[in-house]
């Protein structure tokens, strides 16, 4: 794993020791390595380069506002789901116009904001990250819409505000990404995306508004995405979309193919990004030749392997048949194992010997098989089931790897646990990038009631 790696019996990244990481900043804590996120981002941009594709980050996989910033420094745009995470995004330094606004349940005020900034709900805060006051800062490049319905809702807003807003269709072309259901976004029985046989009907009925221009066309089928045949299946049924599109005059200039490029959390598990741009390029060459902008919207690829989750063993228990070891860290720190059964593979800071392979029974000797918990009060509560691992005592340190992306987005305060620090350590540089939620800070908006009144016509009077 690019980044981390043993050296002298202790895990580093990018050359700190990771125990002095976390007797600095405690447990449980997020680390990245800024080199490892750099090599991922270059490594899809180059595999993608013959089609000058334009890479925007998916915010929703690893919100940080200095991983934004990181990775708006190496080209990236940035692909959002909410006005929460485009004013992230804004406040990150990435003009409005390299955001693009994605998200299937937009409201009216998030529409507001991201075509006119005077509609910001940063407008008093703004000074206070030492950004400008948001009120001249313009719409977002893209609206990637999700219904007619919002469309409707865009274009009626749009000519309110006196913004003609761009935007692409969401496709959904029913294709099987074969990922865990619940990550899967392209199938005829998901949430997402206009239906491919509505496609035409609606462009033709949205030609000449005042408020939005449809300028192309957005699919994302899944998250991550095993095989390569899904994606190509994707780009068949949108190509055929844009020669009808383009044959009743409308012009296509944008075709957003998402992300959901996989990672092997096991090694060897799914094929390499390689493998992906290889079996694309050629459908999508000539057409990029010919001025068709492609964009692409990968978070896990680039963050996924470049961070770790570091957990402290806190109790063992040890019954007939397995060893319960008991940490800080569970599922209201990193939630993907309970939620999707995903594999994170989890070793031990502290180690002697050969570097093990990523996956549940390392051929190893003196393994004991156990279960990885934490602290919550469910059953689900577990950050790895029977895995085989070497002898841990309490107060040692493990590692879960592959956690960089949709971990730290997705934590949470069960149990009134405070949600974890993150670290970014960059070649001997280490920095706190998020500090540790005190138990102060997660009661604040709990400190006093306040009263409402209400009129008699909202009760009903």
């Amino acid at each position: 794993m690019e980044g981390f790696t043993w050296c002298n019996g202790l895990l580093h990244a990018d050359g700190v020791p990771l125990p002095a990481i976390a007797d600095a900043v405690g447990t449980p804590t997020y680390v990245y390595s800024a080199p490892a996120i750099r090599t991922a981002y270059r490594r899809l941009e180059t595999a993608f380069a013959p089609l000058g594709a334009r890479l925007h980050y998916a915010v929703k996989s690893s919100p940080n506002l200095h991983l934004c910033r990181l990775l708006h420094a190496l080209g990236a745009g940035m692909d959002v789901v909410s006005g929460g995470e485009m004013e992230r995004a804004w406040l990150a330094g990435v003009p409005m116009a390299e955001i693009v606004f994605a998200g299937v349940g937009k409201t009216d005020d998030e529409i507001r904001a991201a075509l006119d900034g005077r509609f910001s709900p940063l407008r008093q805060a703004a000074a206070g990250f030492g950004a400008p006051d948001p009120a001249e800062r313009g719409p977002v490049g893209l609206l990637n819409v999700e219904s007619e319905s919002e469309l409707a809702a865009i274009a009626r807003l749009g000519a309110e505000l006196g913004v003609r807003a761009r935007a692409c269709l969401r496709v959904n072309p029913d294709v099987d990404p074969h990922t865990h259901e619940y990550t899967t976004t392209g199938k005829e029985e998901n949430k997402f995306g206009i239906d491919a046989d509505r496609v035409v009907a609606v462009f033709d009925a949205a030609a000449g508004e005042e408020g939005v221009e449809l300028v192309g066309l957005h699919v994302h089928i899944g998250s991550p995405v095993p095989k390569v045949e899904p994606y190509a299946e994707a780009v068949a049924v949108l190509l055929t979309l844009i020669d009808d599109l383009e044959a009743r005059g409308h012009r296509i200039e944008v075709l957003n193919l998402g992300g959901g490029w996989p990672i092997a959390y096991r090694e060897g598990e799914v094929p390499p990004l390689e493998a992906y741009a290889q079996r694309l390029v050629p459908l999508l060459e000539g057409r990029s030749r010919n001025g068709l902008r492609v964009l692409l919207e990968p978070g896990r690829s680039i963050l996924a392997n470049s961070g770790i989750l570091l957990t402290r063993v806190q109790h063992l228990k040890r019954k007939r048949v397995k060893t319960f070891v008991i940490c800080d860290g569970g599922m209201q720190t990193l939630i993907r194992p309970a939620l999707y059964r995903a594999f994170h593979f989890i070793w031990p800071v502290r180690w002697e010997g050969p570097a093990p392979r990523w996956e549940e029974h390392p051929q190893l000797a003196g393994l004991e098989t156990c279960e990885v918990v934490g602290p919550i009060c469910e059953t689900g509560d577990f950050l790895a089931r029977n895995r085989f691992l070497p002898a841990v005592a309490r107060g040692d340190l493990l590692a879960v790897f592959s956690a960089g992306a949709y971990g730290m987005s997705i934590a949470s305060n069960y149990n009134d646990h405070g949600r974890p620090a993150e670290v970014l350590v960059d070649t001997g540089r280490v920095q706190v990038i998020n500090e540790r939620q005190s138990l102060a800070a997660l009661l604040e908006t709990e400190r006093s009631a306040r009263e409402l009144s209400l009129t008699s016509a909202a009760m009903g009077g």
